[in-house]
């Protein structure tokens, strides 16, 4: 045996069976004569080998050399392969058969008796894949092959991308889909839904600007403003050429109060797109609440040159030259507000104050009738009107309007007070008895329980003071200052009414606090010299000159107020202050009795 030689069993096809034996011309059994090596096989068939041991062995032999045989000639012979691109890998030249994994059905003989194998039109041969690792093909492709392998490429890339073109293409499908969803939910006021279905587009394009724009509107909606503001500078972000991100920006922050942010938004937006009027108004809108009143003015002006000729736009120019004390300029931007939209009742509501305010009453009557006639389920209008119609002095068309008004709403207690507060002031300038047992009546039924307001109880207090009801009066004005919002008149009577009663140390606290709760007293000067008599009154002179002092700083020229603080000063035991305000007080008015009395004292 040959121990060195390795059978290639996988390539060793199964062998055909021994033909069946064949009769052999003038054979008779017993007969000595040979047949002959041709007639060997069918007598061994017929009757068996001599000796089976050692025919099996050569038998073994002559397999042995066969597969030496085909070792040395596939060793440096054209294998074909065809079926090697199917078996997943390429396989080097040097490679053992019995390592390269082919199927025996991978092996077929050849026609051309010099060669071993063939391969199938489209198979590679191991000796072209000879030196693989040297990069080196020695072999010749034939044309066909390099066809085959040239239309396999390009069907492989154009595979490729249709792949990657169908997957971009459901992918864009799906997204458009969950927009589409989204804006259906949101439709349907159903926010969750739409903020999840924006949410699925931003995970599908988390570049795309369009859903977390959306996603921000919807947050916006629900009134989650840090989350939908998140999405907006998201947005922004991912498009910085888009003015809408911005602006929604803005919108949102405008919301959360956060003026100032909101306005640089604005800005950005304005910088993308400064022909939009629209946000030129927004920015003056945020600007004016931040108190940028300046830059206020000039976006809204800006707003309405870009033809933004709208009754908001003037109406919050108007809000900006009243705070700039341009009042003729502002009573302008509130009638062309009101001639663009006659129904726009703030901006009357404006021009009725400035109207007051110059004391053109019947302006400012014609724009409450004009609001109470828009807005007919609010009684406040009908009030309004008819309180307008009293200080303009009509009194009958004042009393017709407020009784219309009590005919419509009989229960509502703000009537009645605008009733007794009509009755009360006829009362006060004519004089007249029975104005004031109307007034009476009137303010009875809210002066008088649990609910009543602060300045219904001060309207009550003041009727009560001038009927001579002193004890009812101070009660009931004393509780006017306790209500909350307190009317700030309530002091000045509680302070009459308690000094009718003489409680003097009430009456100077209740002046006392009517200061506190004023800015720009014009009547600061008599309010100071009466909390001076009440604090004389009470023995309390340093108090009294404190106050005398506030009042001649006010009026240094007012010589009654000299002459009080002197005597002021002077109780008090500062003789040289007194003797400094008395001479001062006589310079001005060198005859005055008082101040020369005690210019006498101190000396």
């Amino acid at each position: 045996m040959h121990s060195h030689v390795f059978v290639e069993r996988h390539l060793i096809r199964p062998v055909a069976p021994a033909p069946e034996a064949m009769a052999v011309a003038r054979l008779i059994d017993g007969d000595a004569v040979d047949p002959g090596p041709k007639a060997r096989l069918a007598t061994e068939a017929m009757n068996g080998p001599e000796d089976t041991q050692e025919d099996f062995l050569g038998d073994i032999e002559r397999f042995v050399a066969i597969a030496q045989k085909v070792d040395s000639q596939l060793d440096h012979h054209p294998l074909v392969l065809t079926n090697e691109l199917s078996a997943g890998a390429f396989v080097l030249g040097c490679t053992p058969l019995h390592q390269r994994g082919f199927a025996c059905a991978d092996v077929r003989p050849t026609r051309d008796a010099s060669l071993l194998h063939e391969c199938a039109p489209t198979a590679l041969t191991v000796q072209q894949f000879r030196h693989w690792r040297d990069r080196k093909v020695p072999g010749r492709i034939s044309s066909t092959m390099r066809r085959s392998l040239v239309v396999m490429i390009v069907l492989a890339a154009v595979a490729a991308g249709a792949v990657v073109v169908y997957q971009a293409v459901a992918r864009d499908r799906e997204y458009q889909q969950l927009l589409a969803r989204g804006d259906a939910a949101l439709a349907d006021d159903q926010t969750f839904g739409a903020i999840e279905a924006y949410s699925g587009a931003v995970v599908l394009r988390p570049d795309s600007m369009l859903a977390r724009l959306r996603r921000g509107e919807t947050y916006q909606r629900r009134g989650d403003f840090d989350a939908a503001a998140h999405d907006f500078r998201a947005a922004a972000s991912l498009d910085p050429g888009a003015p809408r991100p911005f602006e929604s920006l803005g919108n949102v922050l405008y919301q959360m109060q956060r003026y100032r942010r909101a306005a640089e938004a604005y800005e950005s937006a304005a910088a993308l797109d400064d022909r939009s009027p629209r946000v030129s108004y927004k920015l003056a809108l945020s600007r004016y609440r931040a108190g940028e009143v300046d830059s206020a003015i000039t976006a809204a002006t800006r707003a309405i040159y870009l033809n933004d000729g709208t009754a908001e736009v003037y109406y919050l120019l108007g809000l900006c030259l009243l705070d700039r004390t341009r009042t003729a300029e502002a009573q302008q931007a509130f009638e062309e507000a009101i001639s663009i939209a006659p129904g726009f009742i703030a901006a009357r509501e404006e021009l009725a104050d400035l109207y007051a305010a110059q004391n053109k009453r019947a302006d400012e009557l014609d724009q409450l009738q004009v609001i109470a006639g828009l807005d007919r389920d609010h009684i406040e209008r009908q009030i309004a009107v008819g309180l307008a119609q009293a200080r303009a002095g009509h009194g009958e068309p004042a009393i017709v309007a407020l009784g219309t008004a009590l005919e419509r709403t009989p229960d509502q207690p703000i009537v009645y007070e605008a009733l007794g507060r009509v009755w009360l002031e006829d009362a006060e300038a004519r004089d007249d008895r029975s104005a004031l047992n109307k007034a009476l009546e009137a303010l009875e039924r809210v002066g008088s329980g649990p609910a009543s307001t602060s300045s219904g109880l001060t309207l009550f207090g003041r009727a009560l003071l001038r009927d001579g009801q002193f004890e009812r009066a101070e009660q009931t004005l004393q509780q006017a200052t306790t209500r909350f919002p307190v009317d700030p008149p309530a002091f000045l009577y509680y302070a009459a009414a308690a000094e009718h009663q003489n409680h003097f140390d009430a009456a100077r606290h209740a002046l006392i606090d009517y200061g506190s709760l004023t800015t720009g007293d014009s009547q600061l000067v008599s309010r100071a010299m009466r909390i001076a008599a009440f604090s004389m009154r009470l023995d309390d002179p340093e108090t009294a000159a404190h106050w005398l002092q506030r009042a001649a700083d006010v009026s240094p020229t007012d010589v009654r107020v000299l002459a009080s603080l002197a005597e002021a000063q002077l109780k008090a035991g500062d003789r040289e202050a007194a003797r400094a305000t008395a001479a001062r007080g006589l310079d001005l008015q060198p005859d005055h009795p008082v101040l020369r009395a005690l210019s006498r004292r101190v000396r």
